[in-house]
């Protein structure tokens, strides 16, 4: 029995790292999962579970994120490309017509980024995730899903550090694109701040369903980087990706 205490010790400690406002917004949801946030320059950190937050997990849709910058550089799509549809209905009605590239971001059109996916192929992506260090920078052999359920990984932690190289325009892409992904990952704003975000469900076969939300905050308190990832069994729960997010920072008063 004396090996339990060491174990007991150490759940009672990574309980106690989590930060109080976060806990209760996760247990007043009743939702599982992690979330994280951190200021720009590293004075301030607000976790919750950190075990899960450096797990690594599937990136799903905030992998658009990046997706956007690759198809970009690549030239396989520009800012005002028409992205034709394929008249294939699809369960989700804002896919099926035509998109531009911010209206395929924003409604998370996945046969969009399928068709980009097909043009660059797996040895350029390979290439690209290792000079971004994204995740585990892995794709494996099928070039239009690694991202949803493949072999892609990232943590709650890497997805808040993309997210400040992004911010900081410390990534190996034009400027130009940069400029135009940071205008369509706009999802809220208010007199005094702007929030620039993705959000993302991985839905992989016998494996766990979960969401993300991830992005940042430009307030009068300065820029904050989040990333929040929650255990998401139907699509009845995905609201709450971005409303717990989105009370954290209210509660963190970074949305004033």
């Amino acid at each position: 029995m004396r090996w339990l205490l060491p174990l007991l010790f150490w759940s009672l400690s990574l309980l106690a790292n989590d930060d109080a406002t976060l806990a209760k917004l996760f247990d007043d949801f009743g939702v599982k999962g992690t979330m994280v946030i951190e200021s720009l320059d590293g004075k301030e950190s607000f976790v919750y579970n950190e075990a899960r937050a450096k797990m690594p997990l599937l990136p799903a849709s905030t992998f658009k994120i990046p997706n956007t910058l690759i198809a970009l550089e690549e030239g396989v799509v520009n800012e005002k490309s028409l992205i034709v549809w394929d008249k294939v209905k699809r369960s989700i009605p804002a896919w099926n017509q035509d998109q531009t590239l911010e209206s395929a971001f924003k409604t998370s059109c996945v046969w969009c980024y399928q068709k980009f996916a097909r043009h660059i192929g797996l040895e350029k992506y390979d290439s690209y995730l290792k000079k971004l260090h994204y995740g585990n920078e892995k794709t494996g052999n099928d070039v239009e899903r690694f991202w949803l359920d493949g072999k892609l990984r990232i943590s709650a932690y890497e997805q808040s550090a993309f997210l400040k190289k992004l911010y900081t325009n410390d990534l190996p892409f034009a400027q130009k694109h940069l400029d135009f992904l940071k205008k369509i990952m706009i999802d809220e704003q208010g007199a005094n701040y702007t929030v620039r975000a993705k959000t993302g469900w991985a839905v992989p076969k016998d494996a766990e369903h979960h969401g993300w939300y991830v992005g940042y905050v430009e307030s009068s308190k300065g820029v904050y980087f989040f990333a929040t990832n929650l255990l998401t069994p139907s699509s009845d729960e995905l609201p709450l990706r971005k409303s717990i997010t989105l009370d954290a920072l209210r509660y963190k008063k970074l949305l004033e």
